[in-house]
């Protein structure tokens, strides 16, 4: 599994603890701690799930103080149920405090992410399609989402505008129409850029397949039934290209939607209206 790198992740962390540290401090602790207390925590699981962005959590308390000491007990990717300890923190108090919300608002988050996308992987066991994030993700954190993604066994769709050609409704309807909008992304494409095209009706389909410059097409709301056709037009005529299907996905249809025979689904709900996984940091009083 690719891992983040340590200059974003202190970058953002820096940027959420500044956040929460408003004035410059941790008013409550200053008024009841006294800053040569020392304190040893346990970060526990508080229901069963999939693990995600543990040492992007708790990167919170070495940039809040390099003093703090971390012994890590779990790993992101890793099913974990509750009670279970994932990581135990100790050091000055007042830091542990101050870093804690940040922390527990990362794993718990991605956590949260990383859970469901287990849940949809798990539903299409036996198929061979494979379950791909979108776009629709918070501003600023969608590395951070992205990666999650990949710990429940997901995949990643591009990660920003850049990365490929998606021609999308909008974009055929400024073009003019399928095959103009196909001639000007081969023309501008360079061998190394894929060009995917978005369809939502069975003649749509049969123009991008006579054309034949999609390298990818997804089937954006499809009926069952009109995935099933769709799919089988697309193997008999362009053998080779990659099917997505995408639109009103749910775990309820999303195992119907594979046994179609699509490479994909995206699935918007992985990242834009995810529950957060309840994580707690807890202080040992012995």
């Amino acid at each position: 599994m690719t891992t983040l790198s340590p200059l974003l992740i202190e970058e953002t962390l820096r940027a959420a603890l500044k956040e929460d540290l408003g004035h410059g401090h941790d008013i409550t602790s200053a008024a009841l701690i006294s800053p040569e207390d020392e304190i040893r925590a346990t970060l526990n699981a508080r229901e069963d799930g999939v693990l995600a962005g543990l040492s992007i959590g708790l990167s919170a308390f070495i940039v809040m103080d390099g003093e703090c000491d971390i012994e890590v007990h779990k790993s992101d990717g890793d099913k974990i149920n509750k009670g279970g300890k994932l990581a135990t923190i100790e050091g000055p108090a007042r830091s542990i405090l101050a870093a804690e919300r940040v922390c527990l608002n990362f794993v718990s988050h991605l956590s949260g992410i990383a859970t469901q996308t287990a849940r949809y992987v798990d539903a299409v066991k036996g198929t061979k399609t494979q379950i791909a994030d979108t776009r629709k993700t918070l501003p600023s954190l969608r590395a951070f989402q992205k990666y999650a993604v990949r710990c429940g066994g997901g995949i990643n769709h591009r990660f920003g505008l850049d990365d490929a050609i998606l021609i999308k409704d909008n974009h055929i309807a400024a073009c003019g129409s399928i095959s103009k909008a196909l001639d000007k992304a081969k023309s501008y494409a360079g061998h190394m850029v894929k060009i995917e095209i978005e369809v939502d009706t069975i003649k749509q389909l049969d123009e991008v397949l006579n054309h034949g410059g999609a390298d990818i097409i997804m089937l954006d709301n499809f009926t069952v039934e009109d995935l099933t056709k769709a799919v089988q037009k697309i193997h008999e005529k362009r053998p080779g290209t990659v099917i997505e299907a995408s639109g009103g996905v749910t775990l309820k249809n999303v195992q119907t939607i594979a046994e179609s025979g699509v490479d994909m689904i995206s699935v918007g709900a992985l990242t834009h209206s995810v529950i957060s996984l309840d994580v707690g940091l807890d202080i040992d009083r012995n």
